[in-house]
């Protein structure tokens, strides 16, 4: 079964070389317009979508985008980065493994939800928002897309595996599937040559603890926005709340339960302006 997992991984279409490259134009405070835009405009699939998201509601912009330079200029640095993401990501959640959710939309919006918590926390606890984390967060679940058929055959025996050995949902994977989808994800982030803070964080997003490297801080704010999102009742899936929690989380960033509590009101108004965006797949 292993076999046939790793070797899915080759299918997978390439990462749109689209957003690499407009992420890291605009990782530059001087990007250039004009740059961005030759980018963007030559993938038409990605800017078909990046001008439906332009006009949803969640990014507020109170006149219609036409063109690619118009969201280009009125989005600005950040929002537009989201706007990237969002455009090129999605097409990998369209089909979605139904072992862990009824409808793709389900693990979709949680990956929304996880991506836009995550920066919540980040303006909290780093006081800036950060593109790589974002990136990272919007794809933390991604090793389930492929891993879906597998745990949807094997459903029963995982769920047995979590009951009577009170283990997590995670060693269930792994006991009966032979990996998790956590691990897959990162495989899958290796696979498209992402950076190795991006691999790392979705790999360890349920065991950032278990990260043996000095700056841990993506995985672990992964990993909180995740467990925020569970606990709060999005949660994209079957395995819902199965997994360990980490309590050192909240003393990694010094937090207490109603900064969580803050940080979750401003994702349900985030949540409620991004429904059009959450809509596109």
């Amino acid at each position: 079964m292993i076999d046939s997992i790793l070797k899915s991984i080759k299918k997978i279409p390439a990462f749109p070389a689209t957003i690499q490259r407009v992420t890291s134009l605009l990782r530059n405070d001087d990007y250039s317009v004009t740059d961005v835009v030759n980018v963007i405009k030559y993938d038409q699939s990605i800017a078909a979508n990046i001008l439906k998201i332009s006009n949803s509601a969640y990014f507020g912009v109170h006149q219609k985008i036409m063109t690619i330079h118009d969201a280009v200029v009125y989005l600005g640095q950040q929002q537009l980065v989201r706007a990237v993401q969002m455009a090129g990501v999605s097409k990998f959640y369209k089909k979605s493994g139904k072992g862990y959710v009824a409808q793709s939309r389900d693990l979709w919006e949680h990956s929304v939800a996880v991506a836009l918590m995550s920066q919540i926390l980040s303006r909290r606890i780093q006081g800036k928002e950060d593109s790589v984390l974002y990136t990272s967060a919007l794809l933390h679940d991604i090793g389930k897309v492929i891993m879906g058929e597998y745990v949807y055959e094997s459903f029963q025996q995982i769920f047995n595996q979590v009951k009577t050995k009170q283990c997590s949902f995670l060693e269930a994977e792994e006991e009966v599937i032979g990996i998790n989808h956590a691990e897959l994800g990162g495989r899958i982030a290796a696979h498209w040559n992402f950076p190795i803070e991006i691999k790392d964080a979705i790999a360890y997003h349920h065991r950032p603890d278990l990260l043996k490297k000095e700056d841990k801080t993506n995985a672990w704010l992964v990993y909180l926005s995740d467990q925020a999102c569970l606990m709060f009742g999005i949660d994209g899936g079957v395995d819902g709340l199965a997994y360990k929690g980490l309590e050192e989380v909240m003393h990694f960033f010094d937090l207490k339960a109603v900064d969580l509590e803050k940080s979750f009101i401003l994702l349900l108004d985030e949540l409620e302006k991004a429904k059009d965006v959450i809509q596109i797949i």
